[in-house]
């Protein structure tokens, strides 16, 4: 038997593997979410992240450098999130000033359009940070339902988390506490 004809059935399966492996490249985006090690916990610090917003900007948690956050874990289908999310826009207005930052990170996913468009609904701008695999809300403690919100001061410190659905004024009154002064020696 020639070589060739034991050749070509190896050649053949090279080929069939390439095309699928490019295929699969092709369909996967190279937007991929990296979260640090550990769990988000009150008095540990805050899991760094990178993923994308809703235009396709990198986010990373480090890059907001020494400011309190409020990351507000949300999705389309969660009822809550309906009426919260347009609250913490108004806090978000209020308070930005002062330094805060909210992000409403996107949880399990992967609709860009479907979440730009239930924003818009709502008449919320905030930054929107996508969660496609839950990579993020599971270092963040996001298991169970929604939304769960998550409250860090200037030095990346988680100062509170509040999971499920709780009054406004008492994120309002921890973002307050978040943002006051520090009290001299």
């Amino acid at each position: 038997m020639p070589a060739w004809a034991l050749a070509l059935p190896v050649l053949v399966v090279l080929v069939a593997m390439s095309v699928g492996v490019a295929m699969v490249v092709a369909g996967h985006s190279s937007k991929t979410v990296w979260v640090a090690a550990g769990h988000a916990r009150v008095g540990g610090t805050t899991p760094n992240f990178t993923s994308w917003d809703l235009s396709g900007k990198k986010v990373s948690l480090s890059d907001l450098g020494a400011r309190p956050v409020l990351l507000s874990f949300w999705a389309t289908w969660c009822t809550v999130c309906r009426d919260e999310l347009p609250a913490l826009q108004r806090l978000q207005d209020i308070y930005q000033s002062d330094g805060l930052t909210v992000l409403a990170m996107n949880y399990r996913e992967s609709n860009i359009d479907r979440m730009r468009q239930y924003l818009a609904g709502l008449q919320v701008k905030l930054e929107s940070v996508i969660d496609p695999d839950g990579s993020i809300g599971s270092v963040y403690g996001v298991n169970v339902g929604l939304p769960v919100n998550v409250l860090s001061d200037r030095t990346g410190v988680v100062v509170k988390i509040f999971v499920g659905e709780v009054p406004v004024a008492s994120i309002e009154s921890a973002i307050r506490q978040v943002l006051a002064p520090a009290a001299s020696p």
